[in-house]
C-alpha cells in the first residue's frame, strides 16, 4: 500500500472540450485507500451518467505527505 488516498472527481462540463464544469455540478467521491476502490466507484458513477455526453469523471491520487 502506498499510503496515498484516491478520489473520483468530475461532473457536467459546459462544452465537449471538458475545460470548465457547469456551476453546481462538481462531484467528489472519496477518499479511497486503494486504487481498486476508486475504480469501482468510477465505474459506478460513469455508468449512471453514460447517457450524458458532457459528464466526465477521473481518478486522482493524492500524494502521500511527508511527516517531518
Amino acid at each position: 500500500m502506498s499510503g496515498s488516498n484516491f478520489w473520483v472527481i468530475g461532473g457536467e462540463f459546459g462544452s465537449m472540450n471538458f475545460h470548465k464544469l457547469v456551476e453546481g455540478s462538481a462531484q467528489v467521491q472519496g477518499p479511497f485507500k486503494t486504487r481498486k476502490e476508486a475504480e469501482d466507484c468510477w465505474k459506478e458513477v460513469s455508468e449512471k451518467n453514460r447517457h450524458r455526453a458532457g459528464v466526465r469523471f477521473s481518478i486522482v491520487e493524492e500524494p502521500q505527505r511527508a511527516i517531518a
